[in-house]
């Protein structure tokens, strides 16, 4: 982790997941963590794609995987950050819960995503203009235009979705709407972005010879819907966990681990196998 002291701002932090969708902490860690994180994925990603149902196709040379906290390394760093941790209690409240550990590869030759959000939303948060989840990114790999940024249309956050497919996907006749306020995403090793998943974002076409591989962290608000909540860790690994950490980890336990199936199969189906 790094070590200078910074002070955060998460009164603006939570302004600006609700006007624009997404904020982000610059240099959260070294580019060494970044590296080890690196690692852990690609060692994750050969195993998930090994089996069956390790991986889900998000679109050509695409994948995602969801992934057992313990197996990374940084895990708790991540769970412990105090601008990770000061942001999900400025927006979700002082009981939230992380519900979701996973990663995105986009490879060499992935296509430009279906603009999307990643669940429908709810009466809660497009009638009452309540946030109840976030999704925490970071990068593997210092980002350039060539790998497939990801782009995101601030500000669709609160929108009902009620047209949409799925809940998820908007018809093709707002693509133009949403491509006029389309910002890219450059993020380097070591930054942390978070966002509200109902903000509507896609991934690009990577055009370079190299993967862009990014961790996902998702938490919810207490009484949120946490349907998608598959972490499972084992009884060793939940018991050398600090009290407060467990206590925002939304989690089975278990004696063993086991291989994970992925279950995001809207996303696979929609967005086409790869």
């Amino acid at each position: 982790m790094t070590t200078t002291e910074t002070q955060y701002d998460f009164a603006a932090a939570r302004e600006a997941l609700y006007t624009d969708g997404i904020t982000a902490c610059r240099g959260a860690f070294s580019t060494d963590w970044a590296d080890r994180m690196r690692e852990d994925i690609m060692e994750l990603f050969a195993e998930a794609l090994a089996r069956p149902n390790g991986a889900v196709g998000r679109g050509p040379k695409r994948y995602y995987v969801e992934i057992h906290p313990e197996r990374l390394r940084g895990f708790l760093d991540i769970a412990t950050h105090p601008w990770v941790t000061g942001v999900c209690e400025a927006v979700l409240g002082p009981g939230y819960k992380l519900v979701e550990v996973g990663f995105d590869v986009p490879g060499p030759g992935a296509k430009n995503q279906p603009w999307h959000r990643d669940f429908p939303s709810t009466p809660e948060t497009y009638e009452q203009r309540r946030l109840t989840s976030l999704a925490f990114n970071l990068t593997a790999v210092d980002t350039v235009p060539e790998m497939g940024p990801f782009e995101i249309a601030p500000g669709t956050q609160f929108e009902p979705g009620t047209d949409f497919n799925h809940g998820m996907f908007p018809p093709k006749t707002e693509y133009p709407r949403l491509q006029e306020r389309a910002q890219q995403k450059m993020p380097r090793r070591g930054d942390i972005s978070a966002r509200s998943a109902l903000t509507l974002h896609r991934g690009t076409a990577n055009v370079s010879d190299q993967q862009r591989p990014v961790l996902v962290v998702g938490f919810v608000a207490p009484g949120a819907d946490d349907s998608r909540n598959d972490l499972v860790c084992s009884r060793a690994y939940w018991d050398s966990l600090p009290e407060d950490v467990r206590r925002h980890l939304g989690a089975r336990v278990v004696d063993e681990l086991t291989p994970l199936e992925q279950k995001h199969t809207i996303e696979g189906l929609v967005m086409g196998e790869p």
